[in-house]
């Protein structure tokens, strides 16, 4: 296992921490017409269950 040889500072420590960001989920218009809600882009859509203008899941 690995351990440490030397304490880390605080301003290292801190710096490393400050790059655990969370990013805004990118969202994309479902293609059907009817349908028009936002989805994760290459998925099937939650609403209407269609992908790529294919029924894949049945509501």
């Amino acid at each position: 296992m690995a351990v440490p040889k030397r304490k880390m500072s605080r301003s290292n420590t801190r710096a490393r921490r400050s790059q655990w960001k969370t990013t805004v989920p990118t969202l994309a218009a479902c293609p059907n017409r009817a349908c028009g809600q936002l989805k994760p882009p290459h998925a099937v859509c939650p609403n209407c269950g269609q992908y790529k203008g294919r029924q894949v899941v049945g509501v």
